[in-house]
């Protein structure tokens, strides 16, 4: 019987089994992986994990952002057990197989834009926004990359790079790749130029045209590198009209422009990418973590004549798409369409922003919510007015939360934005129940500062 808490109920964290496996992780893997938590998973499903000594968590991070139709999905299990009774590898460059033609093919017909298109299948994030700029170089001839800060793209060479944040992600590497110009992003809530929306004429447009007279000039730019909700950078939604406006400047100065989707596409906005709530078309858009359904996967999908200018061997790998992530993936997109999952995702999206909200009145330490269907962001501050990051107390939320049975994840470069990546699946009483313990766990909190 099991005899571990529910969630809801409090725990002794790490508990005797975790404890045996900490001292070995300790011992055996390097400290340069994070952990959120001392925290080992035993099994899940849905949103609900229970952990090695028994206890219950509603998981409000999913994998990060990985397990958009939840834990040990039946339709992906199932398809993941039947290919492995039929192969498990070839590598698509020696023998080649159906389903990463047929993911291909899916892949460009539910990616934004009404024109020809072509998907290149690798393994992580990362993979996926270096092949983008592989592609954008080859295409286009030129070199340099305008990127933003507050951005992350992943820990390879060249992703790190990309990359904003300098701790952790990037401390200690060395020199960055050059041709990059970084510009700020169009963060209102702590707008880098001190103005306010809508007045300030979306400036951040502007600080773009300007670079090309002090930086970089747009005879040199191959592409522009945009998550269109920043992700590690703190689930901040930028304007419509700043998306708008940079897709003008890449047409006008032929630069390809990437939408690199990887933690706010597959649905999770209430449509298949967040791109599309901007009314813009990217030339390449990059999908990973929950595109496979809990296995390894990700993709490079844009303009044919864009992903076509790649000589042949340019691009790939031994393990890219392999074909129980691509069966997998074949059936995460098919459990969002029959279990209208994007619906599901703006109901569950209005929910949560509602008692958030409601949260935002109550205590102060709340200084913005903020989102589309579910990728919603909460930032807190210890005084509004001067909005002070309450960073040591996100920490402290966090880590009572995850006592009380909550797997909650906090992001930003202040440390001090909770962000929430619950599995779609996850039924209201459970929601429910999750944003209990968190308020409960602010309350606690918020009565501190």
């Amino acid at each position: 019987m099991n005899k571990g808490a529910k969630a809801g109920e409090k725990r002794a964290l790490p508990g005797e089994k975790a404890k045996e496996l900490l001292n070995l992780r300790n011992e055996y893997v390097p400290k340069g992986v994070f952990q959120l938590g001392p925290l080992f998973v035993s099994k899940g499903k849905g949103a609900i994990v229970e952990d090695v000594d028994g206890n219950g968590y509603i998981d409000f991070a999913g994998g990060i952002a990985v397990l958009n139709i939840g834990h040990c999905n039946d339709r992906v299990v199932s398809a993941i057990k039947e290919q492995a009774d039929k192969h498990l590898h070839t590598c698509f460059h020696v023998l080649m197989y159906e389903s990463y033609i047929r993911l291909a093919k899916k892949l460009c017909e539910i990616t934004p834009g009404n024109f020809p298109k072509q998907a290149l299948l690798i393994n992580s994030g990362a993979e996926a926004v270096e092949n983008a700029i592989k592609v954008a170089r080859r295409y286009t001839g030129k070199q340099g990359v305008i990127v933003f800060e507050n951005a992350f793209h992943g820990r390879t060479t060249l992703a790190m790079a990309l990359t904003s944040q300098i701790k952790y992600y990037k401390f200690g590497f060395g020199p960055s790749v050059p041709y990059l110009q970084r510009v700020p992003y169009a963060y209102c809530y702590r707008c880098p130029h001190k103005l306010t929306y809508p007045d300030c004429g979306i400036h951040c447009l502007q600080r773009i045209e300007d670079s090309f007279v002090n930086y970089m000039a747009p005879e040199e730019i191959a592409a522009v590198l945009i998550e269109p909700i920043l992700g590690e950078g703190g689930y901040v939604i930028p304007p419509v009209e700043f998306l708008k406006g940079l897709r003008k400047i890449c047409d006008e100065h032929n630069i390809v422009f990437i939408a690199d989707e990887v933690q706010s596409g597959m649905g999770r906005t209430g449509k298949m990418w967040a791109i599309e709530h901007f009314d813009i078309v990217p030339d390449i858009l990059l999908a990973a973590k929950s595109l496979g359904g809990g296995l390894v996967l990700s993709a490079t999908v844009g303009r044919k004549e864009v992903m076509d200018s790649v000589d042949v061997g340019g691009v790939g790998g031994t393990f890219a798409g392999n074909p129980l992530s691509c069966v997998a993936a074949l059936k995460t997109i098919e459990t969002f369409e029959k279990d209208k999952l994007l619906d599901r995702a703006v109901k569950l999206g209005n929910m949560a922003k509602d008692r958030l909200e409601s949260m935002e009145k109550e205590y102060e330490i709340i200084g913005d919510v903020r989102g589309l269907g579910c990728v919603i962001g909460v930032e807190l501050v210890k005084d509004r007015k001067t909005k002070a990051p309450a960073t040591a107390e996100t920490k402290a939320i966090l880590e009572k939360c995850h006592e009380r049975g909550l797997i909650i994840m906090s992001c930003g470069p202040l440390h001090n934005v909770f962000r929430f990546m619950f599995p779609l699946v996850i039924t209201e009483e459970e929601l429910t129940k999750g944003f209990d313990i968190l308020e409960n766990t602010i309350r606690e909190v918020n009565a501190t500062i």
